[in-house]
């Protein structure tokens, strides 16, 4: 299973030249509601237009998507080991949550930061994501 970082979806949706392989996509995604919400804030800040936001309602019925439920950021409180931004804390928050309820995550991200905070819990980075 994949944890699915908002810089992974964004970057594919806006054809960067960075991106996952089309094959990424049918692989077992998972990811937080707050994806959905930076990927729309995002989207409508570059004034998206109707086929970008398509895509990206496409996408997100295609993910399993964890709410911000207290278990989930009740792991804020225990901290990291590195310092955190907010929002990297809530995805970190909710990876970590999957990650004891499964046998296998890896965190797929292009935000460097996210990664080192990531791994410095134990969250191996995915290896295919380009």
């Amino acid at each position: 299973m994949i944890y699915l970082d908002t810089s992974v979806a964004l970057a594919w949706m806006l054809g960067e030249d960075r991106h996952p392989p089309e094959e990424f996509w049918q692989r077992q995604l998972v990811t937080s509601r707050l994806l959905e919400y930076e990927l729309w804030t995002r989207l409508r800040a570059r004034g998206g237009d109707a086929p970008t936001l398509a895509l990206a309602d496409d996408l997100l019925s295609r993910l399993l998507i964890l709410e911000l439920v207290p278990p989930v950021l009740d792991r804020i409180r225990a901290g990291f080991p590195v310092q955190v931004r907010t929002l990297d804390a809530i995805h970190l928050s909710t990876a970590l949550y999957l990650a004891e309820q499964r046998q296998s995550l890896t965190l797929a991200s292009y935000d460097e930061r996210l990664l080192a905070a990531g791994a410095s819990v134990g969250l191996r980075p995915a290896d295919d994501i380009g």
